[in-house]
């Protein structure tokens, strides 16, 4: 898939949102990409995740015992993934707010793990979801995303294969732009927050 192509179909089903967005990272932005929208169709879920295993090495892909991703937003693309690649999808959930298995969902020590997002933007999350794979015994080898909002800067400590590379601006609290800072802001994502979309 090309980048116009996925952007299609994002659009297509009106999960590229624009107005005045707080994302989970804490920043804000002008642009909201809504994975769960995008992610609603098994068949278009089914060929997202084929696109992006398509981008992991042969090499890497052999090596990849399980799929893990961060509860809420990488179910969908992370069980995708596990059928995409042929192993299980399991995944890390922090419901006191650290990330950890849950569900009787275990790893073997040294279990070769790839960590599946949504949409990656400061990879915070990606990084305490890492480090609680870590925590259980397995090793990430590799990660992947539907979308890099980072404009591929961003360091997860592991090799990373998006779909796709954006770089809508985003902003901390004291760098918003005054034209953005007039729209109220919603909090679409899946961490609780006001303003919730």
């Amino acid at each position: 898939m090309t980048e116009d192509e996925i952007l299609s179909e994002f659009r297509s089903v009106e999960a590229l949102l624009e107005g005045h967005f707080l994302l989970s990272s804490g920043r804000h932005s002008a642009h909201y990409l809504q994975c769960a929208r995008l992610l609603m169709n098994p068949e278009r879920a089914g060929r997202i995740a084929l696109a992006i295993a398509q981008k992991i090495p042969r090499d890497v892909r052999s090596e990849i015992q399980a799929v893990i991703s961060p509860a809420m937003g990488g179910l969908i693309i992370g069980h995708e993934m596990g059928r995409a690649i042929g192993v299980d999808a399991m995944f890390v959930e922090r419901p006191e707010g650290v990330f950890g298995l849950r569900r009787g969902f275990a790893i073997e020590e040294g279990m070769k793990i790839l960590l599946v997002e949504d949409v990656v933007t400061t990879g915070l999350s990606s990084r305490e979801a890492i480090k609680a794979i870590e925590a259980e015994g397995g090793e990430v080898i590799a990660a992947a995303s539907v979308v890099d909002r980072s404009g591929g800067s961003v360091e997860l400590g592991v090799p990373f294969f998006p779909l796709i590379e954006l770089n809508f601006p985003t902003y901390a609290d004291d760098e918003v732009p005054e034209s953005l800072a007039a729209i109220p802001a919603m909090k679409p994502g899946s961490r609780k927050g006001p303003n919730t979309a």
